[in-house]
């Protein structure tokens, strides 16, 4: 057992005691290491002010993510590299490629936002480097990063003039070396503390976790803490047993399973790893996983964290459930497996029992003429919670209904299916009659809540008509309101 965090900050192996385990990297950061480069905007994820990106082994080489600081929690980063602005600069008097471009193209103004644009970009600048990504992806990896003063253009600007094929810089010429520390820094063992009667635990199997949890059965599991975080900096919260399971072997893997015809995704995946597997399968899903936060909470938030959090406005519960998505729930006495939909039992009430933990998520591979759609309402377009989310599940013999699975978040405590909706329209004509009907029926499914983000009158109408919108969609296989923003507008002016 290990009982120091060690990583590499910037360049410097860095070795750190039992500390809180609930310090975040930005707090680590500024007030321990006086490195005020990376600010705090908003310390709940949603700015990207404090982003710095972490580079880990992978394979044969290096992976580079970016991540908001302000909800990481420092033991997280154990056995990997911190790279935060203060670092990339090359030389004295010399600026990294990405830094020189924001200034070149005038992409700063009052400057807060600054290192956190640079930061993305950098974490950007060491993805496909053979590679010049195109405006869209520019555009979704600085989702994440808002500015109040530039209008965002000289940013695209200096992005798209930095970003070019066959990039190279100091840290790329470096990663041989980098690489050999952090071997020399990772360890299989487990991460182990105690902080002031406060514990923390980094187990590296299945079941070492699953005998953590039959001893300390109400600790706070965390992964990606994109939702944890916001517990400790907003809420305050004093969480005694912290168990972290982003070293958990199991929980990262991600397998197709052709015998039986499921995708098994690990609870420890991250969106940034799966998202690319699931929307080759359900092309219909890409619209809700890029609007999943930022690229820097996909890169830390999990699809089994998205699930076990129980939220009625998690944004994957709705697709995975149209998808009939199932659990694999495992504690030390074994496993089970049951129904997504059933997870969800109540408003914070899930079928979790003592000691079990998300083990994995099993996605059925679509049939070859299944039509799936998802869609969310919220009242920014990128970074912001559901107002709702509607996912469709369609299958069709001629133009009747053989199969339909309908789900919704926001319309209830829970992810929900449109039960009686669905069973208007199987066996059924696929029409427009039908989904009329059908969208009455959704009154008998949902009595939806009225709050901050929409009223239920509105949620109401809102889901009547995205049922709308997938029956007119349903029969244009490549209709043009999937596709993104830019694709879109080739469309319109083709």
């Amino acid at each position: 057992m290990t009982e120091t965090i060690r990583f590499l900050l910037n360049d410097r192996i860095e070795e750190v005691g039992a500390c809180d385990p609930t310090l975040t990297v930005l707090d680590y950061l500024r007030e321990q290491k006086t490195m005020i480069g990376t600010k705090e905007g908003c310390a709940e994820g949603d700015c990207g002010a404090c982003t710095v990106v972490m580079a880990e082994l992978h394979e044969d080489g290096l992976r580079y993510r970016s991540v908001n600081s302000c909800i990481q929690l420092l033991a997280s980063v154990d056995g990997k590299q911190l790279i935060t602005v203060e670092n990339l600069q090359p030389a004295s008097d010399e600026l990294h490629p990405v830094q020189q471009a924001l200034v070149d193209f005038h992409g700063s103004q009052c400057g807060f936002c600054t290192p956190g644009f640079v930061m993305s970009l950098f974490g950007m600048y060491h993805q496909d480097r053979d590679k010049t990504p195109d405006r869209n992806a520019i555009n979704e990896a600085l989702a994440g990063n808002l500015c109040r003063c530039t209008g965002y253009a000289p940013i695209m600007r200096a992005a798209e003039h930095s970003l070019l094929a066959g990039r190279t810089d100091a840290f790329s010429e470096n990663e041989a070396a980098t690489i050999r520390s952090l071997v020399s820094i990772n360890h299989d063992d487990m991460l182990a503390f105690e902080h002031k009667g406060r514990l923390y635990f980094s187990p590296a199997n299945i079941d070492e976790l699953c005998e953590l949890l039959s001893r300390h059965p109400d600790a706070c599991m965390v992964a990606g803490a994109t939702d944890v975080g916001l517990w400790v900096t907003k809420n305050l919260q004093v969480l005694p047993v912290v168990i972290y399971l982003g070293n958990v072997r199991e929980l990262q893997e991600m397998t197709m399973d052709g015998d039986s015809g499921m995708l098994e995704i690990g609870a420890g995946v991250t969106y940034t790893d799966a998202m690319q597997t699931i929307c080759d399968l359900y092309p219909g899903f890409r619209e809700v996983m890029l609007r999943l936060g930022g690229l820097q909470v996909r890169n830390a938030g999990t699809i089994g964290g998205n699930i076990a959090n129980g939220s009625p406005i998690g944004d994957s519960p709705p697709g995975l459930i149209a998808a009939n998505a199932r659990l694999v729930l495992r504690s030390s006495s074994g496993s089970r497996d049951i129904a997504l939909e059933d997870f969800f039992i109540a408003y914070g009430k899930q079928d979790l029992r003592v000691g079990e933990c998300v083990e994995k998520i099993l996605l059925p591979l679509p049939g070859e003429n299944t039509k799936f759609s998802t869609y969310k309402l919220s009242k920014r377009f990128d970074q912001d919670i559901s107002a709702i989310c509607g996912a469709y599940s369609l299958e069709l013999d001629g133009d009747r209904v053989t199969a339909l699975r309908i789900a919704y978040g926001g319309l209830a405590a829970t992810p929900k299916r449109a039960s009686n909706c669905e069973n208007s329209l199987v066996g059924g004509a696929w029409d427009q009659a039908a989904v009329d009907r059908a969208k009455q029926a959704l009154k008998q499914d949902f009595e939806p809540i009225s709050d901050m983000r929409a009223s239920a009158a509105y949620r109401l109408s809102a889901a009547q008509n995205l049922l709308q919108r997938f029956f007119l969609e349903s029969g244009e296989p490549e209709f043009p309101l999937r596709l993104s923003g830019q694709a879109w507008s080739d469309h319109a002016q083709a």
